[in-house]
């Protein structure tokens, strides 16, 4: 594969849905507009909801994004996890490609397929490559067409898995928009896994093998009492994390080795003076946060990540506060500065650390 930068990953994949009819639509603000059900914007679909709904019409019924993400409280909230996970991110920009009543099912897998593995594209190796289906249940069947559409694409049987709801239905909320969906999982090798001595099949190793990309076929409108209703004009909601295909695609095992992170990383390393210098990090970060104390390693990511989210965050609007979006943004800010008192930094620091900035 070509290596690219993160940068470049993003145009490319903007690029690949304009040629397929798509508008190429900004990112919405962190803040979700006229949505109380939502703390901050966490998906791609946030801004387009009403869309789904049949509620709006525009004058375009295929759109790209890439749209900011912050999933820090509320239903999708994956704070804790920050640092001590090759993947988990407060912020990140979420890929996507939507239909509003156009297509639907085979389309959505024949795109995600051609973009992910062909040579004029991304071009990974469709043997790293794994799918998952909705297996179904009381409300909703098993979902046979995605089933048949994997196959047409050229994906083979037995790289083709059937999972429940926890994995395999999406839902934007409590209520609204949802319906099964299809996953796409890269391996990224032994090398990669809980234990690399063992050779767990998919997908029994979570670290192993990686979501890249859900495709999220939304038939449904559910309702406060959980009743299902058909929406109006079926619709495909997709997304993918940048910072995962970032990983992929630059041959990385963890995103914050990819270029969206690593200059932060640096940075974070120049202002602590800590244990772990900028020198140490010119041999490769993953090696040099290899031999870095656990806890070392894990601080570093977490300020690295924590001050692109608050950085974000105040750019839409958001403050520090005692309540609501302003008190998670309080705590990602303090969570980051006691990470920085680890590493032994006691003067003010989280407002430097800028990808620009290393010496």
């Amino acid at each position: 594969m070509q290596v690219r930068s993160g940068n470049e990953i993003r145009e490319q994949f903007l690029r690949f849905f304009e040629t397929k009819g798509h508008r190429r639509v900004h990112s919405s603000s962190l803040v979700p507009a006229n949505d109380p059900t939502l703390l901050f914007t966490n998906a791609g679909m946030n801004q387009f909801k009403d869309l789904f709904l049949g509620a709006e019409r525009r004058d375009y019924s295929r759109a790209t994004t890439s749209q900011k993400c912050v999933r820090a409280g509320g239903k999708h909230n994956d704070l804790e996890n920050v640092g001590f996970t090759r993947r988990h991110h407060t912020f990140f920009e979420m890929l996507g490609n939507f239909s509003f009543g156009d297509y639907f099912k085979r389309e959505a897998i024949q795109y995600a397929w051609e973009l992910l593995t062909s040579k004029e594209w991304f071009g990974i190796d469709p043997a790293k490559l794994y799918v998952t289906i909705f297996e179904g249940d009381a409300s909703v069947p098993r979902d046979s067409e995605a089933y048949q559409y994997w196959l047409e694409v050229g994906v083979p049987e037995e790289r083709i898995f059937e999972l429940g709801v926890k994995d395999n239905f999406w839902a934007m909320g409590e209520t609204g928009p949802c319906g099964p969906c299809s996953e796409i999982y890269y391996d990224f090798g032994r090398e990669a896994a809980e234990d690399p001595s063992v050779d767990k099949p998919f997908p029994e190793d979570e670290q192993r093998y990686v979501e890249i990309w859900n495709l999220v076929f939304m038939q449904f409108d559910r309702a406060g009492d959980g009743t299902l209703t058909p929406l109006p004009k079926p619709s495909i909601d997709t997304g993918m994390g940048l910072e995962r295909i970032s990983c992929v695609l630059q041959g990385k095992l963890s995103n914050y080795e990819s270029d969206l992170f690593v200059p932060l990383i640096r940075r974070v390393a120049q202002l602590a003076n800590a244990k772990l210098t900028v020198n140490d990090l010119e041999g490769g970060l993953a090696e040099a946060l290899a031999v870095a104390d656990l806890d070392v390693a894990a601080s570093m990511r977490i300020i690295a990540d924590h001050s692109r989210a608050a950085t974000f965050l105040i750019s839409d609007g958001v403050l520090p506060a005692n309540e609501g979006r302003g008190y998670v943004l309080r705590k990602i800010i303090r969570r980051a500065i006691r990470h920085g008192r680890f590493l032994e930094q006691t003067e003010p620091f989280l407002f430097q650390i800028d990808r620009k900035s290393v010496v």
